[in-house]
């Protein structure tokens, strides 16, 4: 069963990858192989410790869970395939599996852009709303938001990918990136492309902004309450409950905003590769190591999990 309808004739693309070294293969390969254990071992374990202890079965815990999941799911769409180009030099995709990459990758992506909006909500009612915190943020608006966020990710994927396969791929079919990135497939194209770039820029300019608003006016409402606060010890836990979140929201969007909100005549190449390392790689390894470290009740659990572990 065909993915994706190819009136183009194209069955395959190559990647580039990264560098054409062989010198670096093995040391590039082996550095990606520790970053994705620890993205794996961190989001995992992060998600094993929230299901397991049920003092962090709180609305925070909720979206930090499915947001180590997302982590997990688009850094598992990009990373194995530049790992197995660098270790045996095969850097052929097909076009089904290149269409994969990019649907999975750009749902994934946007799921996080959303739950990270979502975060920002629950952190305004905690530090705004404390007494009303409970009744505000219930179970069933946290599983809507979730939801909601999962299903933005997926429309916005179906309307890039039909954007991006609908053009005409007749000339070249080298692709100038180590994994099928929408500007990087969308330049091959030899048919006009204005309009898919268009549809681009404003879709992804949309998803960018409609979350980052609620993050500005959540943090807004927030840092506006925590000066008010009159309690040394009430400061320092507002602001610590919202500095991760904060870091984490500071890293993703400005690798997004440099990678997607450019015309592709500012496109660098080289430039976007090193800032699609940093998004699709180092950000899902960072954001569970950022919650860890500046979190005391995440820190607990994990004590009394391996505790617990070297008493059975």
């Amino acid at each position: 069963m065909t993915l994706m309808k190819n009136n183009t004739g194209v069955t395959q693309f190559l990647l580039l990858g990264l560098t054409d070294e062989p010198g670096l293969q093995l040391p590039l390969f082996f550095t990606f192989l520790f970053i994705y254990t620890i993205t794996l071992v961190g989001n995992l374990g992060m998600i094993l410790l929230i299901v397991l202890d049920f003092r962090l079965h709180t609305p925070m815990y909720f979206f930090l869970g499915n947001l180590s999941l997302v982590d997990f799911c688009y850094s598992s769409a990009v990373t194995p395939t530049v790992m197995t180009g660098l270790l045996i030099g095969n850097k052929i995709i097909s076009y089904n599996d290149c269409a994969a990459q990019m649907f999975f990758f750009v749902a994934f992506a946007t799921v996080e852009n959303y739950l990270l909006a979502s975060m920002a909500y629950d952190r305004y009612a905690a530090v705004c709303n404390p007494l009303h915190y409970a009744t505000t943020m219930t179970t069933s608006v946290c599983v809507c938001l979730s939801l909601g966020s999962y299903a933005c990710g997926f429309l916005n994927a179906s309307i890039h990918i039909g954007d991006t396969f609908s053009l005409s791929f007749c000339r070249f079919h080298v692709v100038h990136h180590f994994f099928c990135d929408i500007p990087a497939v969308m330049v091959l194209s030899c048919s006009d492309r204005h309009v898919s770039e268009l549809v681009l820029i404003y879709v992804v300019s949309f998803n960018i902004f409609f979350a980052l608003l609620v993050i500005w006016i959540s943090y807004i409402f927030i840092f506006i309450t925590i000066f008010k606060m009159k309690s040394s010890s009430g400061y320092r836990k507002a602001v610590s409950t919202c500095a991760s979140h904060f870091i984490a929201v500071s890293i993703f969007y400005g690798t997004i905003i440099f990678m997607y909100l450019q015309p592709s005549s500012s496109h660098s190449m080289d430039n976007d590769k090193i800032a699609s390392v940093f998004y699709t790689m180092i950000i899902p390894m960072l954001n569970p190591l950022i919650y860890s470290m500046r979190n005391k009740e995440v820190k607990n659990a994990f004590t009394k999990f391996f505790m617990l572990q070297n008493n059975l």
